[in-house]
C-alpha cells in the first residue's frame, strides 16, 4: 500500500512496527485481516530509526492496536523452519502525539 493511500484511511485494525535491526523499523498495517507493508510513492518500504515518527503517521486515525514485531533470526539453531511463525509481538501504547 502506498503512503498516500494510507493517508485516506480512517481506521486501521493493527499497526505493526517491525524491528529489522538495532533501531531500524519497517511499517505494516492490518486492515480487515489483510497485512500490507507501506511504501513511498517510489515503491520503497517506509522505514525509520525513530518509532515515534512512524506512529505520527496515524495521528487523527482510529487504531485498534500498535505492536512492535521481532522475528527470530535463530530458528534454524533450535530445529525450527526458517522464518515460519516465530514472531514476537509486543503491544506498545498508541502514543498521543498531539
Amino acid at each position: 500500500m502506498l503512503l498516500k493511500e494510507l493517508k485516506k484511511i480512517l481506521h486501521v485494525d493493527k499497526v505493526k512496527l517491525h524491528s529489522l535491526e538495532s533501531n531500524l523499523y519497517q511499517l505494516s498495517v492490518v486492515i480487515d485481516g489483510d497485512e500490507q507493508y507501506i511504501e513511498t510513492d517510489n515503491g520503497r518500504f517506509i522505514t525509520s530509526h525513530n518509532k515515534l515518527d512512524l506512529q505520527a503517521l496515524f495521528k487523527g486515525k482510529s487504531v485498534g492496536a500498535t505492536v512492535l514485531c521481532h522475528r527470530s533470526a535463530y530458528d534454524e539453531m533450535i530445529g525450527q523452519p526458517i522464518g515460519v511463525g516465530n514472531i514476537l509481538e509486543v503491544p506498545i501504547g498508541n502514543t498521543d502525539l498531539a
